[in-house]
């Protein structure tokens, strides 16, 4: 960020509360992606810190191997033809899968992530102005809730659908005079033939791992959502810092000179939060398209599964289900409440640079301000893939597509 117009005379102890301020933003983030192994390596990073990270990666990937292979084996190979059974599972094994690849995604978008926060770490370094850096304080604060509800609901809700289906165990009837207790049920099926679930203590070995394995995943959700949730929000600060400069540029409209330097800087700034929302948008649009897919496949599965359980009169796991929906649409809603508001945000610098009173401004500096009005007409997207710009409409159209999908399959089976 370029300096702010002027500076109303922050203290010497401002740099120290800047500093904290970025680490208060990203705190949560930190708390997410490093148990996984996914926060990305500064400069400052120790071989032993590199070294413990690669470990954390890789037994990460064992352990939602751990899940999704038995899984995908029993799916084609079981001889059993359960088909209930089957589609009960294929959400929570999709929901494996798409973690394992948006855990890639991370790692192998590392560099531009650290990029992000570097230059994050810059604007709160260098802003000046107490009413800048309250803008962007209160816009970091709704990034860091944003974040925590991501947390709880995703977290939330695949648990409790893994505590009732799996520590609640089944009971059967054994001989006709009396009865046993049946295997705790997993989370996801394990193929029989690679190893006997059916009797402990194989049977809680398992499920302990897929227990661990699904905090992996959960994580790895958590920390894309979370992180798409700071950044955007650190756009929308920026903004708001630059409409404040904008309205207070033509306080100098008499004084040329200085109203060509607040323009230059407006510009500049304006440059830069476009480059950070291009750098953000590389990192997030193969994360989206995933969420994107795999959000609609599971919204659908739910619905089939939470019909099923309704006919059987199953109210505890009818509110698992429920609420995992919840979570599932509290996360593709975050990514499509993103792309919107950062589109609207760019779009509305425009708007602002338009409606000031530029015909008080110098003729030479009035034209200037064509240049950001023109900038911003060129619209900024967040897109799934480069494929399908992410915004609220996009949202509906998920619940849509959804609810489709779900007349379809009970249409079929």
């Amino acid at each position: 960020m370029t300096a702010a117009p002027e500076s109303d005379g922050p203290t010497s102890s401002a740099p120290c509360r800047r500093n904290e301020h970025h680490d208060y933003s990203l705190q949560l983030n930190r708390w997410f992606l490093k148990p996984i192994g996914a926060w990305p390596e500064s400069r400052a990073t120790t071989t032993a810190e590199r070294l413990l990270s690669r470990v954390i990666q890789t037994t990460c990937y064992a352990l939602i191997a751990f899940t999704v292979v038995p899984c995908m084996l029993y799916f084609y190979f079981e001889e059993q033809d359960d088909l209930d059974t089957k589609m009960n599972s294929v959400g929570p094994v999709s929901h494996w899968i798409m973690s394992g690849i948006n855990y890639t995604s991370l790692l192998w978008r590392g560099e531009d992530i650290r990029r992000c926060i570097e230059h994050m770490e810059s604007d709160w370094c260098t802003v000046s102005r107490r009413a800048d850096r309250a803008a962007m304080l209160r816009h970091a604060k709704f990034g860091r809730s944003v974040a925590g509800f991501c947390a709880v609901f995703m977290h939330g809700g695949v648990f409790s659908y893994s505590v009732v289906n799996s520590l609640t165990p089944p009971i059967v009837d054994a001989t006709g005079n009396g009865t046993v207790s049946a295997p705790r049920r997993l989370p996801c099926p394990f193929y029989s033939k690679l190893l006997d679930t059916s009797r402990d203590p194989a049977n809680e070995i398992v499920l302990l791992m897929q227990f661990l394995s699904g905090f992996v995943a959960n994580s790895i959700t958590v920390g894309a959502c979370s992180l798409a949730a700071v950044f955007a929000m650190h756009v929308c600060g920026q903004f708001a810092v630059l409409y404040m400069w904008l309205n207070e540029l033509i306080d100098e409209g008499k004084d040329e000179r200085t109203a060509e330097r607040k323009l230059a800087n407006i510009v500049e700034h304006h440059l830069r939060v476009l480059n950070f929302v291009s750098r953000f948008e590389k990192i997030m649009n193969q994360i989206c398209m995933v969420e994107l897919v795999g959000c609609t496949l599971n919204l659908c599965l739910l619905g089939y599964c939470s019909i099923k359980e309704w006919n059987a009169r199953n109210t505890k796991t009818i509110t698992t289900y429920g609420l995992v929906f919840v979570s599932v649409s509290f996360n593709i809603f975050i990514f499509c409440y993103i792309g919107e508001i950062i589109t609207e945000q760019c779009k509305k610098v425009g708007e602002m640079a338009y409606f000031t009173n530029w015909y008080r401004l110098p003729h030479k500096t009035a034209l200037g301000m064509v240049l950001i009005i023109s900038r911003s007409s060129v619209v900024i997207k967040i897109t799934a893939g480069k494929l399908v710009q992410l915004s609220l409409i996009t949202f509906g159209d998920v619940i849509k597509t959804s609810a489709a999908y779900l007349n379809i399959l009970r249409k079929i089976i």
